[in-house]
């Protein structure tokens, strides 16, 4: 028998991820890969798997703590002589309350100050009522609150602790490693407000200093008096990914420009390499992918982001592709694309989205993005305004294709058309350039002998 410990292993560029749930405790017998801790950053929610198996001795973390790559989580002893024992029935039991410590919907509508940075794209335009904004009247926006090089540097727990009291945390001085702003900071600057005066409030309820969008406060209304209702609450991914998108629909200056393909010829090589390689599902996704990287590498201003004045051109080519899952919409990052065949292409974009689907994605797995691709062909439409995924400048976004009749020269003759809506940051691509971009990708889909160019 021996003890050895278990740390957290590579969660990518993330560090001080809070403790948001503790899935076993002293006395547990755990399986390897088994989750011990979960972890919430920003962008996803993960487990800390047992990296051996064996008998949980200690806890060495608790709620509220915040971890990095190598922090130790808890101590556990191992057989050395014999095979990993199997996990008792009641520690995987644990795994069922992660929605209900966070199912609380916060009070006020998010605060441009409180949005955390890089969530995932939308497929439509900011509807729900905790985030969307009344037209009227005009608003005013201060950037140095919702920049992302403004904006207060916290965890997504110490965020959501502030909303609940109130409190505006572009008034809270950090104190903890890089100025992060912890629960105990805000606690101390109630205390201090209570003790001194009124305290200032979170630009959700009240604007602070005339700043903020200086929106009419959400109208209340009790719904159950006009007939019977139901209140489910909001997934995590649904109430992290909406205050980023009502971010980036406000302070991006969208443009969508609209182009169709001719994907005929590559549909029909499509169905043959479907059927040679008949373990393996090969959607139009992956044509896709090869199409845009071909693209960017023609304009590479949409494989770029802003830096303050400076605009940073990507040598790379990582594709963020958003999937559907029931708790709401995430987009997993398929790396150096430019260098994998569709075959390659279409295995791991299988794999990737059964990860998503499992709620097994990590940070590493969201991050570095250059580009994203928003499909809804497989559904339906004609057509949609995808919201840009920042600090990217573009997104695209694909409908359902149909047969149409096209004029070639003699006669009309049926062609199967796919749709493309190219969402763009106009203040770093002008629209001239993005009519360029989207007709280049139609004819690398039309001929899929481009791709090899």
């Amino acid at each position: 028998m021996s003890l050895k410990e278990a740390r957290v292993p590579d969660i990518g560029n993330y560090t001080e991820v809070p403790v948001i749930e503790l899935l076993v405790k002293p006395g547990d017998t755990v399986a390897k890969d088994q989750g011990l801790v979960t972890l919430e950053s920003d962008k996803a929610t993960m487990e800390v798997p047992a990296p051996f198996a064996g008998v949980v001795k200690e806890i060495k973390v608790k709620l509220g703590d915040a971890l990095s790559e190598g922090s130790l989580v808890a101590l556990i002893e191992t057989d050395d002589s014999e095979s990993a024992p199997a996990p008792a029935p009641a520690a995987a039991a644990p795994a069922a309350p992660p929605v209900a410590t966070v199912s609380e919907t916060p009070k006020a509508v998010v605060a441009p100050a409180e949005l955390v940075i890089n969530a995932p794209p939308a497929t439509t335009s900011v509807s729900d009522p905790e985030i969307a904004a009344p037209r009227t009247p005009p608003v005013e926006f201060d950037a140095n609150q919702v920049l992302p090089d403004k904006v207060p540097y916290a965890t997504p727990a110490v965020r959501l602790f502030a909303r609940e009291l109130g409190v505006d945390l572009m008034q809270v001085k950090g104190s903890a490693r890089g100025g992060r702003i912890t629960k105990e900071d805000v606690q101390n600057f109630v205390k201090a407000a209570l003790s001194g005066g009124a305290m200032p409030m979170s630009s959700a309820s009240v604007p602070v200093n005339g700043s903020g969008l200086n929106l009419l406060p959400w109208p209340k209304v009790d719904f159950s008096k006009f007939g019977e209702i139901e209140s489910t609450p909001l997934s995590r991914i649904k109430k992290i990914s909406g205050a980023n998108l009502a971010r980036n629909w406000a302070m991006i200056p969208h443009v969508t420009q609209f182009e169709q393909a001719d994907i005929t010829e590559m549909e029909a090589f499509r169905k043959k390499l479907g059927e040679e390689n008949k373990d393996l599902k090969i959607t139009p996704l992956v044509f896709q992918i090869k199409a845009v990287v071909a693209a960017l590498k023609a304009f590479p201003q949409f494989n770029a982001s802003l830096d303050g004045d400076n605009l940073i051109l990507k040598k790379y080519f990582h594709i963020g592709i958003a999937v559907d899952t029931p708790d709401g919409l995430v987009v997993p990052v398929i790396r150096d694309c430019d260098q994998k065949g569709l075959l390659q292409l279409a295995a791991e974009l299988g794999d990737v989205s059964k990860k998503a689907r499992d709620k097994k994605l990590g940070p590493a797995d969201m991050s570095g993005g250059c580009f994203s691709i928003s499909s809804l062909g497989g559904i339906g439409g004609t057509s949609f305004t995808p919201i840009i995924n920042a600090p990217e400048v573009a997104i695209l976004g694909v409908s359902k294709a149909s047969m149409q009749p096209v004029w070639n020269g003699k006669e009309f003759a049926p062609r199967l058309m796919l749709p493309l809506s190219l969402s763009y940051d106009h203040r770093v691509i002008d629209g001239a350039d993005a009519a360029r971009f989207t007709t280049f990708l139609a004819k690398q889909l039309a001929d899929i002998r481009r791709l090899l160019l």
